[in-house]
């Protein structure tokens, strides 16, 4: 296939916002790929996502919007001047490039398409900024102006396609089974690796029976299981019975993959960290006596004097690409290790109490790596005490685990029940948000450029943003003017295709950024559209809405709280009430 095709079919996908007619248009493209161009499906499938590798493997373009201008003039042969014209009309490099670029007779396949593409990414060293632009200018000179639009857009990763994971696993279903049969199997063995490009390959590769036996593989991060909320320790007990408790600590999530004397470290959103955290990686190295390990735990930085933890505010200092040596010294980490995902073999399918007793068993004593205490319980009472002994020692909450409860990866269920500390209000815990716009705010707020920000929770079942919460309080006059800017970044022109809403904020930005919200209940609304089925039933919206935290870069727009959630917070508010 050339790539001229493919990018017919993204403009396909672009002119709908129906999901099941995205779906369906994928499945065709899937199924149009001959046998040779199959085993090269990971390179569609990353094209697709605005891509050219799964994005725990950290390949960027390293291509500003400055040096697409350029490479727009030196391929149009026309002038700063007419660029900056025709980018006011449009307000899109991609637009600005399909109406420059002129129409050429070269037909070149995806393949090519792509591997140029790599080329460019992988430049660097002296000389490699005008080497990206002299590359990319030949390159559109050379295909046509609607492959120009997508080229640049994959470049700067804003394809607006509006395909999300769960519509590429039906795509994906559709094209191999003519149904959605495989759709379960699919997204099981996407959450084992997080590469939706390896599952595609694999599939039409191997086949499904490959798939359904599907296991983790150290180096593919394992998108981490998550934990249901109940709102008291009798819920807990009632819904579990007997379990295992453990402390709910405030720090990093940390997904730790070793292979022999290599090491990485994926974040809660599986970015690559690795570089962040150089005593982690010396502490899996001198402490885990196996050669092959993946397991996951809580990061938190520490007084070495006294042993005492920091709060989640000093710790989030470690967070950083500079000054690394330094923090380290100032800020070390410890790790507490709450899961063993993979020990020689898959343990994910195993029972927690027998993971833990594996866990235990691989660790030697030492400064970083610490197995999170864990204490089995029968009753709401004994639950009751620990969860004040956790508080009272500065903790979030505890974590209660179902004993014979699998690794549960990429899901949200009762394997694993969080219960945090209440607030002064009647909603228990924060909202996880994504945000999607901003309004300029009037009066003082007017000089930061933002008053106040739209924010959605997430629809997973159908990939839609549904707002919830228009915020304005509880960030700083600093922070506002941070996060003007991190949100320009992202802007777009109108509207994203998997946003949900009955408000039209002064400026659309893609939903990206994850913002932690506190609020003091959840109430019935008719202009949000989170739980809203339709024009004459009311959505729910959040009571005094005030952000905790600033933006959160651990968490994918993916990872916000899901509207689901939202529907049994408001039910267990009521039962509290």
């Amino acid at each position: 296939m050339k790539f001229r095709d493919l990018v017919v079919f993204f403009e396909k996908v672009e002119a709908t916002p129906k999901r099941l007619e995205m779906t369906a248009i994928l499945a065709e493209l899937f199924q149009k790929l001959d046998e040779k161009e199959k085993n090269a499906i990971d390179e569609v499938i990353y094209l697709c996502q605005g891509q050219l590798l799964p994005s725990f493997k950290n390949i960027e373009f390293g291509i500003s919007e400055k040096l697409i201008h350029k490479a727009i003039m030196a391929a149009a042969g026309v002038s700063e001047k007419e660029v900056k014209k025709e980018l006011r009309i449009f307000g899109d490099y991609g637009e600005v490039a399909q109406h420059l670029c002129k129409e050429h007779a070269h037909s070149l396949s995806i393949s090519e398409v792509y591997e140029c593409l790599k080329e460019i990414a992988l430049f660097s060293g002296d000389g490699s900024v005008s080497k990206k632009v002299e590359t990319l200018s030949k390159l559109l000179q050379d295909i046509s102006s609607l492959e120009a639009k997508y080229t640049v857009r994959i470049i700067l990763g804003k394809m607006r396609l509006g395909i999300g994971d769960p519509t590429v696993l039906d795509g994906l279903s559709l094209a191999y089974a003519a149904d959605k049969s495989l759709r379960l199997k699919l997204e099981r063995a996407y959450n084992l690796c997080f590469d939706l490009g390896l599952v595609a390959k694999m599939l039409f590769s191997k086949g499904p029976k490959y798939i359904e036996e599907f296991e983790v593989i150290v180096g593919c991060p394992v998108r981490m299981a998550l934990a249901a909320r109940l709102s008291s320790t009798e819920e807990i007990i009632e819904k579990i019975g007997v379990c295992a408790v453990e402390a709910k600590y405030d720090g990093f999530r940390c997904q730790v993959h070793k292979r022999g004397n290599h090491v990485q470290i994926f974040s809660r959103n599986l970015e690559n960290t690795t570089h962040m955290f150089p005593e982690i990686i010396e502490g899996a190295l001198e402490q885990i006596k196996i050669k092959d390990v993946i397991f996951e735990g809580e990061a938190l930085a520490y007084n070495p004097k006294t042993g005492e933890c920091f709060s989640f505010q000093t710790t989030v200092q470690r967070k950083r690409k500079y000054d690394i040596d330094k923090m380290k010294e100032s800020f070390p980490l410890k790790l507490f290790i709450f899961d063993l995902l993979y020990a020689g073999k898959d343990l994910t399918p195993y029972p927690y109490e027998q993971r833990r007793e594996v866990l235990k068993g691989i660790i030697k004593p030492g400064k970083v790596l610490e197995v999170s205490p864990s204490v089995k319980v029968k009753t709401a009472e004994e639950l009751s005490d620990i969860f004040e002994e956790a508080l009272a020692e500065g903790r979030e909450g505890i974590v209660a685990k179902r004993l014979d409860g699998e690794y549960k990866a990429g899901g949200r269920n009762f394997n694993w029940i969080k219960l945090k500390r209440s607030y002064s209000g009647s909603l228990q815990d924060t909202i996880d948000c994504v945000i999607v716009g901003y309004f300029y705010g009037k009066g003082l707020r007017s000089s930061f450029g933002i008053g106040s920000v739209l924010v959605c929770v997430y629809d997973g079942k159908n990939n839609r943003y549904r707002t919830i919460a228009k915020l304005g309080s509880g960030l700083s006059e600093d922070e506002l003017r941070r996060m003007k800017k991190r949100l320009n970044g992202i802007q777009v022109p109108e509207k994203p295709k998997q946003v949900d809403s009955l408000i039209v904020p002064d400026v659309w930005v893609g939903p990206k950024f994850v913002i932690e919200v506190q609020a003091d209940e959840i109430t019935k609304s008719p202009v949000h559209t989170c739980g809203k089925i339709s024009e004459d039933y009311p959505g729910f919206a959040l009571r005094f809405p005030r952000s905790v935290s600033f933006i959160r870069d651990d968490k994918n727009a993916e990872d916000a709280t899901s509207e689901e959630e939202i529907i049994q917070m408001f039910m267990m508010q009521g039962r509290r009430k």
